[in-house]
């Protein structure tokens, strides 16, 4: 086996969140009279803290502003907003696999704790996983922090840490890590921006995961 661990970015990677994040984003400046993000601005934070994301997206606001958009999309993520999350078709069934094959999983995201654990608790793959990280944890992708902290709790080798993400976020903390890293082409970040951070390949269905580390083992 060449890789020990695996860890895993959520929204978009795993699990097809997009359009409930855009919204709930759109909806904490709308209550505050502001104009809310266009969509693409909105999909381009995804996997970021909400803290950092909302910097990126109202540069220069003030620190109340900040804390009471951070209140509005909690609030609409986890009380109002009823737009559909569901997983990526083949993701239960290629985390399973990996699990069977003494694969250890972790989770890595922007994701805050209240959000990732109810993920979790509605999917029923909080078992699968050895360990997680959440953004409001820790320092946000890309900074290292989270698959530091995941190695280190696991007692993985960079060397032997695979990280899987959507994201040039995820890919950045990879290489700050200085562990491997695998992009996937159907979330939020196009295929360009993903590979100028040389991962060591893309995917375009999580599925072909199983058979693309059989064949990397082999390489």
């Amino acid at each position: 086996m060449t890789f020990d661990l695996i860890v895993f970015d959520w929204d978009g990677t795993l699990m097809d969140s997009e359009m409930r994040i855009v919204n709930c984003l759109q909806a904490a400046f709308a209550d505050l009279g502001l104009p809310p993000p266009g969509r693409e601005a909105a999909r381009d934070v995804i996997g970021l803290g909400l803290d950092e994301a909302l910097m990126q997206l109202l540069p220069g606001a003030d620190p109340p502003t900040r804390q009471a958009l951070v209140i509005g999309y909690r609030r609409s993520f986890l009380e109002t907003d009823r737009t559909p999350s569901v997983l990526f078709e083949g993701a239960r069934e290629t985390l399973e696999w990996l699990s069977g094959e003494g694969y250890r999983l972790a989770v890595a995201t922007g994701k805050g704790r209240v959000g990732l654990d109810m993920a979790l608790a509605e999917t029923g793959l909080g078992p699968l996983f050895h360990a997680t990280r959440c953004a409001d944890e820790t320092f946000s992708k890309p900074n290292p922090q989270m698959l530091l902290e995941l190695m280190d709790e696991l007692g993985a080798d960079a060397s032997a840490t695979l990280m899987i993400g959507d994201t040039e976020y995820d890919m950045q903390m990879a290489v700050n890590a200085r562990t491997k890293a695998l992009a996937v082409s159907y979330g939020v970040h196009p295929v360009e921006r993903l590979m100028s951070h040389a991962p060591l390949d893309c995917l375009h269905d999580i599925a072909a995961l199983p058979a693309w580390l059989n064949g990397y083992g082999m390489r």
